[in-house]
């Protein structure tokens, strides 16, 4: 079926029905069926679901580069934390020109500005609101309890992680589970990460809640040859 067929089909829709069939086109990484929703009912790029978020945020979460830029170039307007979210280092700068006390804010989903941009690895507005004063010890809150730090390693940003832990971060914090910096990247194989946490300071044995060491998580998800040498010491 054609995308403009396909885009017929949405014509009659209400707000809330659009914003359901764009949301589904995110989940499924579908640019094409997004972009048929969008030419039927463009509002819905601007709305929000239930938990607050956007159409955008949501296409970051899941992955969808190619609905993130579709909807950037349909003009939605941006907040500070989805501006740090997508990386969009001008849209940062007004929204924090505009409102300055937003450089410690807290998303619906509690996040704050560099905790997004640590996750999804934007070092330029990681810097941007680094010289703006954020808060690189603020845990998200929500149930993670994830600092900017925590983040950067789950997203698997070393040079990120490397900015942060110059401006004070705490390689020893824990999140949700009893999880270090160190946990996360050991996980993912992050041997570049794993070797600059070791660097400074990370223990290679905390253990989490449940007793796991980095190196346990390491061997669990097939790291161990890459990591042993570094966490077994």
């Amino acid at each position: 079926m054609g995308v403009n067929r396909i885009g017929e089909g949405f014509r009659s829709m209400n707000t809330s029905t659009s914003l359901e069939q764009l949301i589904k086109a995110i989940k499924a990484r579908d640019a094409a069926q997004a972009n048929a929703v969008l030419d039927a009912s463009p509002h819905a790029a601007h709305e929000r679901d239930a938990q607050g978020n956007s159409p955008l945020l949501l296409a970051q979460y899941y992955g969808a580069k190619p609905i993130v830029e579709l909807l950037l170039q349909r003009g939605v307007t941006l907040s500070v934390f989805e501006a740090a979210a997508v990386g969009r280092l001008d849209a940062v700068q007004a929204g924090l020109d505009a409102e300055p006390s937003l450089v410690n804010g807290v998303s619906h989903d509690g996040f704050s500005p560099l905790g997004l941009a640590a996750f999804f690895g934007r070092v330029d507005v990681a810097g941007e609101l680094l010289l703006r004063g954020a808060d690189v010890h603020a845990a998200s809150r929500n149930a993670m309890r994830v600092q900017p730090l925590h983040s950067a390693a789950a997203g698997r940003h070393a040079a990120l992680a490397r900015m942060l832990i110059e401006h004070g971060a705490d390689v020893h914090a824990r999140q949700q589970s009893g999880w270090t910096p160190l946990h996360s990247a050991s996980q993912n194989g992050q041997a570049e990460l794993v070797r600059l946490l070791l660097e400074r300071g990370a223990d290679p044995h905390a253990a989490s809640d449940d007793g796991a060491t980095p190196l346990e998580l390491a061997r669990r998800a097939g790291h161990a040859e890459q990591l042993e040498p570094l966490l077994a010491r």
